[in-house]
């Protein structure tokens, strides 16, 4: 592949702050980036830079580290358009409609699935995602968590197993023997397929006894922990993520403050979602009460058919600068090296050396553009472990 050298960078975002510098993002002016290999093997200022066999020119632009989506639901059929326009004219989001595309999804093939998920992560690259967690929840069966999650294995090496994401109809009146299902033959079908698991710790999905089950099970089958919680009101989900040394707890809409200080004590992310407030007309998350706590907050879509269809990293972090109280600069933190946080890696979300080359490169001078200009297509182009997309 030989080196690749991007220079006449504008402005680096690179989320590696210099020693007794005050910036999270890392901030380099004038700024050039040399690739090796797939990883980044020096950064340093443009009037130094290497020699290199192939040369981008970011013509003054601003570069920034591959957003981080470290919550997604990819594998499913069909859509829910109906419901969200029943939203938009009043109805209230229950999460009632997931058993739809569970309906859907145990009907399609798995190439419809597959083609599915390379869709939907191709859009997402061309929007500057580099990095992508895909979860299933969508099956319900032994067979189909298995296939779904053996179908996103195909596309990243973050994959959560979600059997726990509602009870079936057809357990809908024996939950406990659903628990017992995902905790007994359904995990040990998913867990050579997984990274994590999950469980939506909700009024009506999963209580906290049943959490807590699934979840310990999950981690003596090797699968670090995550939590969907306290998306639709206040409930146990944060604390039991943050007691099961959860990587993330995500959503986090409803907070007390006890809620607040075990995330503040703790070190499990809050990964929030915007995109599902925009989607169902609910109360977004305070992210500025978390941050100013100590907290460390992460960003991601939540792409999925029923409550935030979109895969656009942009869109959420503008959203979050001017709902949730963040700064332009903590949301490209919490896009990038936050989300990477919620993933526990260390490769990703940062330019430095010895990182990943997942990069890209704004049309617009700074990272503050991407903020400031919501809905336009701000992304000129994508390097993913160093090869241009």
């Amino acid at each position: 592949m030989g080196s690749l050298l991007v220079d006449n960078i504008g402005e680096l975002v690179t989320n590696a702050p210099r020693d007794g510098v005050a910036d999270p993002l890392g901030l380099r002016r004038d700024a050039a980036l040399l690739v090796e290999d797939g990883e980044v093997a020096w950064i340093g200022p443009a009037r130094y830079a290497p020699a290199a066999d192939r040369r981008i020119d970011a013509g003054g632009a601003a570069v920034l580290p591959g957003f981080v989506d470290s919550h997604a639901h990819l594998v499913f059929a069909g859509d829910r358009a109906a419901e969200f326009a029943a939203r938009m004219a009043g109805e209230p989001y229950t999460g009632g409609g997931i058993r739809t595309t569970v309906g859907a999804t145990r009907a399609a093939t798995d190439d419809e699935l597959r083609a599915n998920v390379r869709r939907l992560r191709d859009e997402a690259m061309r929007q500057g995602t580099t990095t992508i967690e895909i979860k299933s929840g969508y099956g319900l069966t032994i067979a189909d968590e298995a296939r779904s999650l053996r179908i996103a294995a195909e596309f990243t090496g973050d994959t959560t197993f979600l059997g726990a994401h509602v009870v079936p109809a057809e357990y809908a009146d024996r939950p406990d023997d659903y628990v017992g299902l995902v905790c007994g033959p359904m995990l040990a079908a998913a867990a050579p397929h997984a990274r994590w698991i999950d469980v939506f710790c909700e009024r009506g999905a999963f209580d906290a006894d049943h959490a807590r089950a699934i979840l310990a099970c999950g981690q003596a089958a090797g699968l670090g922990v995550r939590v969907h919680a306290n998306q639709l009101g206040p409930g146990p989900g944060v604390r039991l993520g943050v007691e099961l040394g959860a990587a993330s707890v995500d959503h986090c809409t409803h907070l007390s403050d006890a809620d607040v200080d075990a995330l503040a004590g703790s070190a499990t992310v809050a990964t929030l979602l915007p995109g599902a407030e925009f989607s169902t007309r609910s109360p977004y998350p305070d992210a500025r009460r978390l941050l100013d706590a100590g907290v460390t907050v992460a960003l991601a879509t939540d792409c999925n058919p029923g409550s935030s269809y979109t895969s656009s990293m942009p869109f959420c972090l503008a959203l979050a600068v001017r709902e949730m109280g963040m700064t332009p600069a903590e949301a490209v933190w919490a896009a990038t090296a936050g989300g990477a946080a919620a993933l526990r890696r260390a490769d990703v979300g940062v330019l430095r050396p010895g990182a990943r080359a997942d990069l890209t490169i704004l049309d617009a001078p700074s990272h503050l553009h991407l903020a400031y200009r919501p809905g336009v297509p701000l992304i000129r182009q994508v390097l993913h472990n160093g090869v241009p997309q």
